[in-house]
């Protein structure tokens, strides 16, 4: 007999916290976290109903929304300060739309969220790099999803921010070149 599960997951990631995570981890801040693959993994078969991607701050990619947008009918909120109180607004609004909420972040701050989501009888899972990951937050979770090197890909720096990098160093060498001919000549 096959069992069909029938759940409406919404999936809030909070940017910056995954952002540092793997930039800490890979020691590079071009790795990326590539949705594409790691959503389908943590639905595994169920529906997902909201994808909203926190960020702080105001750089925000336009081809990452686009992307989201496109891909999962996501979208992207910037936020003033911290994602912390945005987020756990949100989750708290949707407890009731939705079985279970995944929680992609490491910080301990969401101990409080995980385990009032819990008590409205929610399943709250958590999505994050093991090695920024708050122990508490994994043991109050009902779930966890580690964040793997295979979850991530490498997004090169632009051609022209790679030139504007070379004429900079260039431009410093020349600085430095004139001033030790200056120094000399004195």
């Amino acid at each position: 007999m096959e069992i069909n599960i029938s759940q409406n997951v919404a999936i809030l990631v909070d940017g910056n916290n995954i952002e540092r995570s793997i930039h800490t981890l890979y020691k590079s801040d071009q790795i990326m976290i590539n949705f594409d693959s790691l959503v389908p993994s943590l639905l595994q078969d169920r529906s997902l109903s909201r994808f909203i991607y926190f960020r702080e701050g105001k750089r925000i990619s336009s081809k990452l929304a686009d992307r989201l947008q496109e891909k999962f009918h996501g979208s992207v909120q910037p936020c003033h300060k911290s994602a912390d109180i945005p987020l756990t607004i949100k989750a708290t609004q949707l407890a009731s739309k939705v079985d279970t909420i995944i929680i992609c972040s490491g910080d301990s701050d969401f101990v409080e969220l995980v385990s009032h989501l819990k008590n409205e009888g929610v399943r709250v899972e958590i999505c994050a790099v093991e090695q920024t990951l708050a122990g508490i937050l994994k043991d109050e979770a009902d779930y966890y999803h580690p964040i793997s090197k295979d979850d991530c890909f490498n997004f090169p720096k632009s051609s022209r921010a790679t030139a504007k990098v070379t004429e900079s160093r260039m431009a410093k060498k020349t600085v430095k070149k004139t001033s030790k001919k200056i120094t000399k000549k004195s």
